[in-house]
């Protein structure tokens, strides 16, 4: 194994919750375009404003999570539809998908996923999505407006046993505009599976305009078309009035916590929840991480003791919070204490997080027996890109900085 430390960022610290109260004021996130769901406690609306109030889709479509065999396809549209995908090994889209839930087709919705099943490994597919608004919906009659169409795009679903695997992470975004756009830009043209999103992409969240606008938008814009965006929360992801909601845009098929192999590459997601304690006074006692996170740390360490685990080339875990180097909040002291002493006895290869917003590379030592890899941070200088490439020889990880600057490299050799 071979470390390589470049140098770790020695930005001044900042006031963190100025700044974040700042960006969350430049990014003028407004208040209309609510969606009633249960549990909700914000105003419901019907409709979110299109053009002259036109059936339109408010993104691109976009894929959250991609297996060798399944891919969960997502469009918002501003007025209840129907939705459905087609797809097809060729540009002639011979199949059709829609969604259903217990006999009925899903319907009369805003928010749509369709999921594709039965699909080949390693394989492209090319679709596109299609929707007709609901004018009226009666027990006996149905009255179908507009039908609109998406773009074609096109995905490969992925393949355990393929020979390489490439990826991107981003952290830490907190609703900076322009930063999906511009940190991606920097990988240029060098292929890549997917992207992964490792927490605090969005600040305090309070509708679903900020949910839209500032982080599913503009990665559907970018890549998410057809480079499934994978996504862990952040502790800033699981505050405000509308986080409960949040989850509604997203795919999580094996839950909140997960994992997935993808070529050599095993890996494990946690959610790492908030930082300070469950009784912090600002909590208003309607935070339990505390729980949460010990039900990971059970099921963690049956998934270590896994074969899957075991006869993977390379085991990564990616967290938002990380084990080590962060202020010491009781969250993140929590998570030290769980699972550190896991990684070090299974003998995890790389541990990749953000939270700091200062970024580095850390080696192995007698307290983290795993190289540590922790992101940047959301203001101009501070962010990150990190690039994930490994076959069956190495796995190789840079980080650039938004110059695209090399700012860290950590490789590990087999």
């Amino acid at each position: 194994m071979k470390t390589i430390l470049l140098m770790e960022n020695q930005k001044p610290p900042f006031n963190r919750r100025k700044f974040l109260t700042n960006a969350a004021k430049i990014a003028g996130v407004g208040a209309a375009g609510f969606i009633y769901m249960k549990g909700c406690n914000n105003e419901p609306s019907e409709v979110e404003p299109g053009p002259g109030n036109k059936h339109v889709f408010l993104t691109n479509p976009y894929l959250v999570t991609l297996e060798s065999s399944k891919a969960y396809i997502r469009c918002i549209t501003n007025l209840k539809a129907y939705s459905w995908v087609e797809y097809g090994e060729t540009e002639k889209l011979t199949n059709k998908e829609h969604a259903t839930t217990n006999g009925l087709v899903n319907a009369n919705t805003r928010i749509h996923e369709i999921e594709l099943s039965d699909l080949k490994p390693g394989t492209t597919y090319y679709y596109r999505v299609a929707s007709k608004n609901i004018i009226e919906f009666q027990p006996y009659k149905v009255v179908y407006g507009e039908t609109i169409y998406s773009k074609f795009y096109q995905f490969k679903t992925m393949d355990e046993q393929v020979a390489e695997t490439s990826w991107l992470i981003l952290n830490d975004i907190h609703d900076v505009r322009g930063s999906y756009e511009h940190m991606i830009g920097l990988n240029k043209n060098e292929p890549f599976d997917y992207v992964f999103l490792n927490g605090d992409m969005y600040d305090d969240i309070e509708n679903e305009d900020q949910v839209i606008e500032l982080m599913i938008k503009p990665c559907a814009e970018t890549f998410a078309a057809e480079k499934p965006m994978i996504f862990v929360r952040g502790n800033h992801d699981i505050r405000g009035k509308y986080a409960r909601e949040m989850l509604n845009y997203f795919s999580f098929p094996k839950g909140p916590f997960f994992t997935y192999r993808h070529g050599p590459v095993f890996v494990i997601v946690l959610d790492t929840g908030e930082d300070k304690e469950d009784a912090a006074a600002v909590f208003a006692g309607l935070v339990d991480c505390e729980a949460f996170r010990k039900k990971q740390a059970t099921w963690l360490e049956t998934v270590l003791q896994s074969d899957e685990y075991k006869n993977a080339p390379y085991k990564v875990v990616k967290m938002h919070i990380p084990t080590h180097y962060t202020t010491g909040g009781k969250g993140e002291l929590h998570c030290r204490e769980l699972f550190t002493p896991l990684f070090n006895q299974y003998k995890v290869d790389l541990v990749i997080s953000g939270h700091t917003h200062k970024w580095g590379v850390y080696p192995p030592n007698d307290i983290h027996q795993y190289p540590l890899v922790i992101g940047g941070g959301p203001r101009t200088g501070a962010r990150t890109l990190i690039k994930v490439k490994a076959n069956m020889q190495q796995l190789k990880l840079q980080m650039l900085d938004d110059s695209g600057k090399q700012v860290g490299e950590y490789l590990i050799k087999r």
